[in-house]
């Protein structure tokens, strides 16, 4: 298993909102590189061969409602510079398990990585 955090996917992501293409299109850049980089800055060793699962803790920065749907959608970008910084391809991903935290506050998003079980 492999346990790192990313940063808090920016609101501009989210489905919901009605930007403008080439804005979107450079906050996706943006949260792309930026989770590229916190996950190259926490010296991930080695990535298991084959399928993975990943399952997405959210902490929110605030103690606001947030839909977890939404929150899933707004981590695409993060999760390609995800598999950018961990040199795989994306597709590896085969399962997705998100929550939300109601716990703590904190603005990132705790992710861990399995690798998924062989019947």
């Amino acid at each position: 298993m492999i346990e790192l955090q990313l940063p808090w996917p920016p609101s501009d992501l989210s489905p919901n909102k009605r930007l403008h293409w080439a804005r979107l299109a450079k906050v996706k850049k943006l949260y792309r590189k930026e989770c590229m980089f916190s996950v190259l800055a926490q010296n991930i060793d080695r990535v298991p061969d084959g399928s993975l699962t990943l399952d997405l803790t959210f902490v929110p920065p605030t103690r606001r409602s947030y839909d977890r749907d939404n929150l899933v959608a707004r981590m695409k970008s993060g999760l390609d510079g995800l598999a950018d910084a961990l040199k795989i391809d994306d597709k590896r991903f085969t399962t997705l398990a998100a929550r939300v935290s109601t716990d703590t506050i904190g603005g990132f998003v705790r992710v861990r990585i399995f690798q998924e079980q062989k019947e």
